[in-house]
């Protein structure tokens, strides 16, 4: 049922950003005077097909894993002498840059959209107020303590738990020192706090900075129970199933998040045993951590998906209510901030500041689909919204055969006043192509390696 539910969900977030992707081609293709043959959402076999009075057959093909707006185009077959004004091929050079950025530009809006619906609900956000600070880390070296508030990361200012999270990630790679701003506990008083780092967090599979640093909001942990057991993992080989409440590891009672998951990661192939709680029985079961090599050290992992239960303190929690207005706003600046997110990730990712495992697949896209889809429609309305940011950045890459690489051709004709050469252009492709396979091979190699320690 789980993966039915899984499927379901990652169908309807790819159908959606599909099919606004290409709308965004066909809409603006037909204001340009191109003739739009067909629009198909889907590859292979039709399911559904018809066709409008402008001629343009509308398809819904049996595998929903992307789509395409085929335009009239000389270059790509016959055209009768009197339509090829309406042509992708006879247009003016702007008028093709304009339908080849459109795609990616719906992309974009239906973020803002998506983002501009959560935050028409209000926003909810943490106050970094240090909760926790882990002994002989690297915050605790350098002077953080409990209480304390970090009021900025280099120049910019923090004031969540979230814009820290986000500030903290352009350091990932990089040498040297941190530089945080913070507010002294019970005093008006700000004083600077440095952390060094050395090729920080370089070789880390998702890395964790807050977790890195040692540090932590205070937290009112409830009840931790797991929300999905992933296949084959060894949760699964020892019993544990969905809906256990995690109660003690090790004797030592739960009453942080990160008492469950360092104790998982300090084990690895050496059995730890949980006290569950199951309907109201309670159980003890040992689970021998898989070994995962992060490239920076050897950890366990047992393959669940955690569900904390419980509730930042009162007095750390800040409310903004938006008008309409507002939160069209806000989801302005949210689409901004993640677009610019993905770029540094990429080009971390190039220099090699960021390593290549973080790299994601299909596999993990439908993970987190339908990890996201459970834990409630504000969820999976964010991760539609990031996933089409992710989707409109990278088809703005300069890679042949993506929009980007069109647009680079584009912007070549522009300038030298005549189109790329038909040869240079197929060659382009090829090597585009050859990319992005390789890209996609490197990816599920990912996902599948995630998925079986």
């Amino acid at each position: 049922m789980q993966i039915f539910e899984t499927l379901l969900y990652t169908f309807i977030a790819l159908g959606v950003l599909v099919t606004i992707h290409e709308f965004g081609h066909f809409w603006v293709a037909r204001r340009c005077g191109v003739k739009v043959e067909r629009f198909s959402i889907g590859f292979g076999t039709p399911l559904v097909r018809w066709t409008d009075k402008l001629g343009t057959e509308f398809v819904l093909a049996a595998l929903p894993l992307g789509g395409y707006v085929k335009m009239l185009d000389a270059r790509t077959g016959e055209v009768a002498e009197e339509d090829l004004p309406f042509a992708f091929s006879s247009v003016s050079v702007w008028r093709r840059i304009a339908i080849v950025s459109a795609g990616p530009m719906a992309n974009f809006i239906l973020a803002v959209f998506a983002f501009w619906m959560i935050f028409l609900a209000g926003e909810v956000g943490v106050r970094p107020v240090v909760g926790e600070v882990a002994l002989a880390s690297d915050a605790q070296r350098a002077g953080f303590e409990r209480g304390m508030t970090i009021l900025s990361v280099g120049d910019q200012a923090t004031p969540s738990w979230d814009d820290l999270s986000k500030r903290l990630f352009g350091f990932v790679g990089s040498s040297g020192e941190i530089p945080f701003v913070v507010q002294l506990a019970d005093s008006n008083l700000s004083v600077p706090l440095q952390v060094p780092i050395d090729r920080w967090l370089r070789d880390a599979m998702d890395p964790v900075p807050l977790r890195e640093l040692g540090i932590s909001p205070a937290y009112e942990l409830q009840s931790l129970s797991f929300a999905a057991i992933d296949e084959g993992s060894a949760a699964e080989r020892a019993g544990l199933e969905a809906g256990d409440q995690v109660v003690e590891i090790n004797g030592i009672a739960i009453d942080h998040i990160d008492t469950f998951i360092q104790a998982v990661a300090a084990s690895p192939n050496r059995a730890v045993t949980l006290l569950i709680n199951r309907q109201d029985t309670q159980l003890l079961i040992d689970v021998v951590p898989a070994l995962v090599q992060t490239g920076e050290s050897d950890v366990g992992r047992i393959g669940v998906t955690l569900a904390p239960k419980g509730k930042f303190p009162d007095s750390m929690v800040f409310h903004v209510d938006h008008s309409l207005w507002s939160a069209l706003v806000r989801g302005v600046e949210q689409t901004a901030e993640y677009s610019v997110f993905v770029v540094k990730s990429l080009g971390k990712l190039v220099v090699g500041d960021l390593s290549p495992k973080n790299l994601s697949g299909p596999i993990t896209i439908a993970k987190v689909a339908g990890d996201s889809a459970r834990a409630g429609v504000d969820n999976f309305i964010r991760f539609v919204a990031i996933l089409s940011i992710m989707l409109g950045v990278m088809n703005l890459l300069p890679i042949p055969v993506l929009d980007g690489g069109h647009l680079v051709y584009y912007m070549v004709e522009v300038v030298k006043g005549s189109p790329v050469s038909d040869k240079v252009q197929v060659a382009g492709y090829k090597v585009g192509f050859t990319l992005l396979v390789g890209l996609m091979v490197v990816a599920t190699f990912n996902d599948l390696t995630r998925a079986f320690l």
